[in-house]
């Protein structure tokens, strides 16, 4: 017999323990169940400070069972298939769950896969990532002595788009206090085309970049790392639209290096085979590859990407009227940050209790905000905030702190004390409390 909820939601993370907090404060009455394996909750935007060591690991880490609202059915278990169309979910042990709406976000996967060479490289010797191990991070980072620092990003959507090229910044405050910047070439190399898609933020990261001397290589698409020659090899891919590569053409010098694919060129050593140029370097920082979920890409829930398919504004899913989609799982055209998730909760909450009291949609719309906070050094930041449309929008919420500066689109000490005190505050005390903020 199946266990039937008002509301079902997959995932314990930002999103689901959001919606879930705030449907409670909201009706308290609610039926809610909660499917999540996982017996730790973690803070992930402090792990690009525990990278740079400035920011204590185990102090992003809570037992889930701290955070999850009372009141709530948590169901430790794996999530396996949705059967949307008679409203029921079975997990990996066969339990079945039947709802009358069900909020689907378990958020995204790793998947170094999609790489050649990469699951065996992870998180291994000068190899690194804040996404998956930001304590070897800190490792890599203590222990290089100089030479080609490469900090690179895949073609797959991300959580959050900035991160890799936060640490970047952070290890290059971090070889100049050591004296490090002579001996060291840091290179970004990103299947993007500009260094951020919203123009204020990226004349002021373009001066950042200035400051630190740093190698842009624009449209690179990595497709393998050889972790033992310690080469990572890209294709060239100017015209590809999801990403790219770096092309080095004539002399060594730089001369006749194309510049909408280099900018400030490093001869940093590099192998040419066939259409690969290979990037050798001495350290490696990279953002793997990242994916729906399995389950969530094989379902009918999914659309051609494997990204839960819902309105852009609403977040209901486009087929099915009770089903509703957020966080990093949901294909939306921004994004994939928890400050995204903070504008989006509301509206899954609003519109699915409009629904059960009105059996209508609310008038509560997503406009698609996000917010990068970009660390540009050991206290520095600029604050990222955008809507659909690469628009720059700063949250007028974000204005009631005192604290704070008039522009986030420049960089400021208080912007870094924001990311560093204030937001870890806010996310453990307000929003996964059901606390709009």
């Amino acid at each position: 017999m199946a266990k039937h909820h008002q509301v079902l939601i997959i995932g314990g993370g930002t999103a689901g323990i959001m919606v879930a907090a705030q449907m409670l404060r909201k009706n308290p009455k609610a039926d809610i169940g909660l499917i999540e394996p996982a017996e730790i909750h973690y803070y992930q935007p402090a792990w690009t400070l525990v990278g740079a060591n400035t920011y204590d690991y185990d102090k992003t880490a809570r037992s889930m069972a701290s955070v999850m609202p009372s009141g709530v059915n948590w169901i430790r278990e794996y999530a396996e298939t949705f059967d949307p169309e008679n409203n029921k979910v079975t997990t990996a042990v066969g339990n079945e769950f039947t709802y009358d709406f069900l909020v689907v976000a378990p958020g995204l996967r790793m998947a170094p896969e999609l790489v050649k060479g990469l699951p065996e490289a992870m998180d291994k010797n000068v190899i690194c990532s804040n996404y998956t191990n930001p304590v070897h991070t800190w490792e890599v980072l203590k222990n290089f002595t100089g030479g080609t620092a490469l900090f690179t990003q895949p073609t797959t959507p991300i959580k959050c788009g900035g991160a890799p090229q936060k640490i970047m910044y952070l290890a290059s405050d971090y070889f100049r206090k050591h004296n490090l910047s002579d001996i060291t070439d840091v290179v970004f190399a990103t299947p993007g085309s500009v260094i951020f898609g919203v123009k204020p933020i990226a004349e002021t990261l373009m001066k950042v970049v200035d400051r630190y001397d740093i190698n842009l290589r624009f449209h690179h698409k990595l497709v393998e790392i050889d972790a033992e020659k310690q080469i990572a090899w890209y294709e060239i891919g100017k015209d590809v639209k999801a990403g790219g590569c770096v092309v080095i053409s004539g002399d060594n010098d730089g001369k006749g290096v194309d510049e909408s694919i280099q900018y400030n060129y490093k001869d940093v050593k590099v192998t040419q085979e066939g259409n690969r140029y290979g990037i050798h370097f001495d350290m490696l920082h990279l953002a793997p590859p990242q994916a729906a979920p399995k389950f969530v890409a094989n379902s009918p829930l999914a659309n051609e990407g494997g990204w839960v398919s819902v309105d852009d504004q609403t977040l209901q899913h486009t087929k099915y009227a009770n089903i509703f989609g957020l966080g990093d799982v949901a294909q939306l055209p921004t994004a994939k940050t928890g400050a995204a998730i903070r504008k989006q909760v509301p509206v899954v909450v609003g519109n699915i209790l409009h629904l059960i009291k009105n059996n209508s949609l609310g008038n509560k719309k997503y406009d698609g905000y996000s917010s990068c906070p970009l660390v540009t050094g050991y206290g520095k930041m600029v604050l990222a905030e955008f809507v659909y449309g690469s628009k720059f929008k700063p949250d007028p919420k974000l204005k009631q702190f005192p604290l704070l500066i008039k522009d986030s689109s420049k960089e400021h000490w208080r912007l870094w004390i924001l990311k560093k005190y204030i937001l870890p505050y806010l996310y453990w005390n307000k929003m996964l409390k059901g606390i709009e903020v």
